[in-house]
């Protein structure tokens, strides 16, 4: 009981960035290489914008966090997580204030399909 209750606990805080359904690819290009922690930056179906859990409304709070992230930690890759229902002007657009924040890497989060597992 007492497992139980911790796993209960603990499982939620495991889950970094929002929840959103990430495009998938059957085999990645490259394998990841050791990296400093990235910071989550989502993309909700309703084109709301969070790093890790926070939401940022506009493009100046997104872009000012960014920045100061970038000052402190210049090598912090950014893993841009986003719904497969938006648009590319979506994601363009906070792939760009990234680039403005001077962010040196931006990863796109995808889902790696298995095989055998219904693709197409």
């Amino acid at each position: 009981l007492v497992l139980l209750i911790i796993f209960m606990v603990v499982t939620p805080m495991l889950q970094r960035g929002k929840d959103v359904k990430l495009p998938s690819v059957r085999e990645p290009k490259e394998k990841p290489k050791e990296k400093p922690d990235p910071l989550i930056v989502s993309i909700t179906p309703d084109k709301r914008v969070f790093v890790e859990q926070d939401e940022y409304p506009s493009d100046d709070s997104l872009q000012q966090k960014l920045a100061q992230t970038m000052a402190d930690s210049p090598e912090k890759p950014i893993l841009r997580t986003g719904d497969t229902t938006l648009t590319f002007g979506d994601v363009r657009k906070v792939m760009n204030i990234a680039r403005m924040a001077h962010a040196k890497g931006i990863e796109l989060g995808v889902e790696e399909l298995k095989e055998g597992g219904g693709g197409q």
